[in-house]
């Protein structure tokens, strides 16, 4: 597809527009755009169809040349424009172009909402998909966030944000600001380039932008992280502990207690109805990944529960459960200092928190992992319980305390019972 420059009024006796214009054969028509640019039909090339009389340092030449370079930032940015169209496979139509020229030569208002217009969009399409009231509670809120970031960023670089600068340059730019301004660990950065692309790639497949250099962003890779598992001790005080005066906290601590027990997501076990239960095991489907199926053998704190809620477990949103489920510890009196250490750019960061703060919907999971580690299960017998088909993902939930590494240290390096010369 050629396009071509134009004099609006080529026999005009003074300075005239200049008209971009590039023909439309699946439309049958012609896509014409003034350029803004003024120029008198003496100093026109008709035959090629941009300025002559160049050369020279006369102020003339010098006003000539930049109209010339102006020019060709069109007709650039158009070749740019069918380039991306013809590799993501998208139909190229005026009314796609013009707007791609109003944005590009901010000839239009629209650019200061368009980009997150359409994040509006993304985010009503994630609302009417997502069916899991437990899981997508979470993922909207963390999708929201990541508008929010994308706005502070905008108002840090002072401009505003169009499809046309997610670039290298834009990337570089929102990492610098997510680390060194957000104070953004690595883990939480990586989340959130996964959620940007997320976005882009779907308003890439709507026909929103024709950018695809998005594709090529590489989130940092993800930290190995302190997270705390509880041991089987602390699961069966955590379940003795008497909350009969408060149903409400009841109910967290039995499904957080349920969760231990079986290695389930809170996604997948706010689901069970008596017909999952299945002799002797619970036969759900992966809720995060419907292509597995999950078989969960019971045992006397699953089965315990089911019955005391007759077999329909409490429901309760992922947000609240994690903000109930710390008030249960610190009522308990799980006040001892915890240190976690992030990854802040090149930076490591220690972090000090009660352990009560850092308990989560997540942390029965993992817990459950390394209690059954911890008592000599088979690694492929636990992952057949939780679903993991990676090994390097499951063994980041092992998390034994110090105890356990003291016992394990101890049981190793054992001395014998042959005599020792005396130590002083």
């Amino acid at each position: 597809m050629r396009s071509t420059f134009n004099l609006k009024e080529p026999k005009k006796d003074g300075d005239t527009l200049i008209l971009f214009s590039a023909y439309f054969k699946n439309e049958g028509r012609k896509f014409v755009y003034s350029t803004g640019e003024l120029i008198h039909p003496d100093d026109w090339d008709f035959e090629n169809k941009h300025p002559k009389n160049l050369n020279g340092r006369t102020t003339k030449a010098e006003k000539l040349r930049i109209v010339k370079r102006q020019l060709d930032r069109y007709s650039n940015f158009f070749s740019d424009v069918v380039g991306n169209y013809k590799l993501s496979n998208r139909e190229l139509i005026i009314s796609n172009i013009k707007d791609e020229f109003d944005i590009e030569f901010k000839r239009t208002k629209a650019i200061s909402n368009k980009f997150f217009s359409v994040y509006d969009l993304f985010l009503e399409m994630k609302k009417r998909d997502y069916t899991d009231e437990a899981n997508s509670e979470t993922t909207i809120k963390r999708y929201e966030y990541n508008k929010r970031l994308l706005e502070d960023y905008q108002s840090f670089i002072g401009k505003k944000l169009h499809f046309n600068q997610i670039n290298n340059a834009f990337y570089n730019s929102f990492v610098s600001y997510c680390v060194n301004e957000k104070r953004h660990s690595a883990n939480t950065l990586r989340r959130n380039v996964g959620l940007l692309k997320t976005f882009l790639y779907w308003a890439n497949e709507n026909g929103h932008t024709y950018k695809i250099d998005f594709q090529k962003f590489k989130a940092p890779k993800a930290q190995q992280t302190d997270e705390v598992a509880l041991t089987l001790d602390q699961v069966q005080e955590v379940f003795q502990f008497d909350l009969t005066n408060n149903p409400r906290l009841e109910k967290v601590r039995d499904l957080f207690v349920f969760g231990c027990a079986t290695g389930m997501r809170i996604s997948n076990y706010s689901k069970i109805e008596k017909k999952d239960i299945q002799d002797g095991f619970i036969k759900v489907r992966d809720q995060k990944n419907t292509d597995k199926s999950l078989e969960i053998p019971l045992n006397d704190f699953s089965l315990y529960l089911l019955k005391k809620y007759d077999y329909k477990l409490p429901k309760i949103s992922n947000q609240k459960f994690n903000d109930y489920i710390k008030e249960v510890f610190e009522l308990m009196g799980y006040h001892q200092k915890v240190k976690k250490t992030i990854k802040i750019g090149k930076e490591l960061v220690e972090q000090i928190t009660p352990m009560y703060e850092r308990i989560s919907s997540h942390t029965a999971r993992r817990s459950f992992i390394t209690i059954m580690k911890n008592k000599k299960i088979p690694d492929k017998v636990i992952m057949g319980y939780t679903g993991h088909r990676s090994l390097e993902v499951f063994n980041k939930y092992y998390k034994p305390n110090n105890d356990d590494k003291k016992d394990f240290m101890k049981k190793v390096w054992k001395l014998e019972d042959a005599p020792l010369k005396k130590v002083n």
